[in-house]
C-alpha cells in the first residue's frame, strides 16, 4: 500500500514537471523571461524560507562551501531558469522537454570528466540514439527542414547547467543537507536575477492581470517547491531505476498538455523522436540489479 502510494506521488511530480513546459510557455507570453526568472525565484525563496522556519532546517555552511554554492546559484539556478525562459520564446515546449530529457546523458559525459566515473559503452550507444531521436524531433523528420531554432540553443544551455547542477549537489551533498544546498542556491539565484531583471529585457513585459499572477505564483511553487519535496519524500520508497523511468515519461506529458493547454498536434516525427530519446536515456542509464 505504501509503495503505491508512493508511485501515485511521483506519478503526480512527473506531471506537474512535464506540464511546466507549457506553462512556461504560457508565461513568457505576459513576461518577459528576466523578469520572470526574478519572479519566479522570489516565491520559490520565500516558500523555501517558510519551510525553513517552520522545521527549523537551516544551517550554517562554511566559506568554501558558499563559494561554491554561489557558483550553483548562478549557474544551476540563475542562467538555469532564466535560458529556459529565454529558449520557450520562440522553441517548442514539447521539443523543448525531449532535448531537457538527455540531460541524464550529459552528466554522464561531466561525471566521467570531473569525477572519473566510468562512462561505459552502453552510455555511448544511449547517446547515439538519443541523437537520432533529436534530428527526428528538430527537422520534423527531413534534411530539407533543419534549422535550429534559436530558442532551441537556449534549451541546450538550459540543459548542460542543469547537468552541471546535478554534478555539483552530488558533490556538495557528502557535505551538506539538500535542503540547505536547494535554500542558499535559490538565495544566491535570486539576488544574482534581480539586476539582470531590469537591463537583459528589451522591451520590459510585466502583466497587471491578477489571474496572470497567480498563475506564476502557483506554479513556481508547486513546481519548484512541493513538488519537489513530495519527490524526494517518496522516492526512498522505490526503485531508483522505476522511478527514473517514470521521470522519462516527462515529454509526452509536455505533448499531451500542449494539445490540452496550447491547441498544439502531435506531429508524427515527434512521437518516433521522443521514443528515440527516451529509449536512448533508458538505455544510458540502466543499471542491473546486483544479486
Amino acid at each position: 500500500m505504501q509503495m503505491l502510494k508512493a508511485y501515485a506521488w511521483l506519478t503526480f511530480c512527473v506531471l506537474v514537471w512535464g506540464s511546466n513546459f507549457v506553462f512556461g510557455k504560457m508565461l513568457v507570453e505576459v513576461f518577459s523571461p528576466s523578469m520572470l526568472t526574478t519572479l519566479r525565484l522570489l516565491f520559490i525563496v520565500l516558500f523555501l524560507i517558510g519551510i525553513s522556519a517552520y522545521k527549523k532546517q537551516l544551517r550554517r555552511v562554511t566559506k568554501a562551501d558558499f563559494l561554491a554554492l554561489f557558483f550553483l546559484g548562478v549557474i544551476g539556478v540563475f542562467i538555469n531558469q532564466w535560458s529556459f525562459f529565454e529558449g520557450l520564446q520562440t522553441a517548442d515546449p514539447t521539443t523543448s522537454a525531449l532535448i531537457l530529457a538527455t540531460a541524464p546523458i550529459v552528466t554522464g559525459v561531466l561525471a566521467a570528466i570531473f569525477l572519473k566515473e566510468k562512462f561505459p559503452i552502453r552510455m555511448l550507444m544511449g547517446s547515439v540514439v538519443a541523437l537520432i531521436g533529436i534530428y527526428f524531433v528538430v527537422t520534423r523528420g527531413g534534411v530539407s527542414s533543419l534549422q535550429i531554432d534559436k530558442g532551441l540553443i537556449w534549451i541546450v544551455i538550459t540543459m548542460i547547467t542543469f547537468a552541471i547542477m546535478v554534478i555539483m549537489t552530488r558533490l556538495l551533498s557528502q557535505r551538506i543537507d539538500p535542503f540547505t544546498i536547494t535554500l542558499y542556491s535559490n538565495v544566491v539565484g535570486l539576488v544574482v536575477s534581480i539586476p539582470f531583471a531590469f537591463t537583459l529585457d528589451t522591451p520590459l513585459r510585466i502583466s497587471f492581470e491578477i489571474s496572470d499572477w497567480a498563475f506564476l505564483i502557483s506554479t513556481a511553487i508547486v513546481v519548484h517547491g512541493i513538488a519537489t519535496l513530495i519527490w524526494n519524500n517518496n522516492i526512498r520508497y522505490v526503485d531508483a531505476s522505476k522511478a527514473s523511468i517514470l521521470s522519462n515519461l516527462e515529454p509526452f506529458v509536455a505533448m499531451v498538455m500542449g494539445v490540452l493547454l496550447l491547441y498544439k498536434p502531435i506531429a508524427g516525427s515527434e512521437l518516433l523522436g521522443s521514443l528515440f530519446i527516451v529509449g536512448g536515456v533508458l538505455l544510458s542509464t540502466y543499471q542491473r540489479k546486483k544479486r
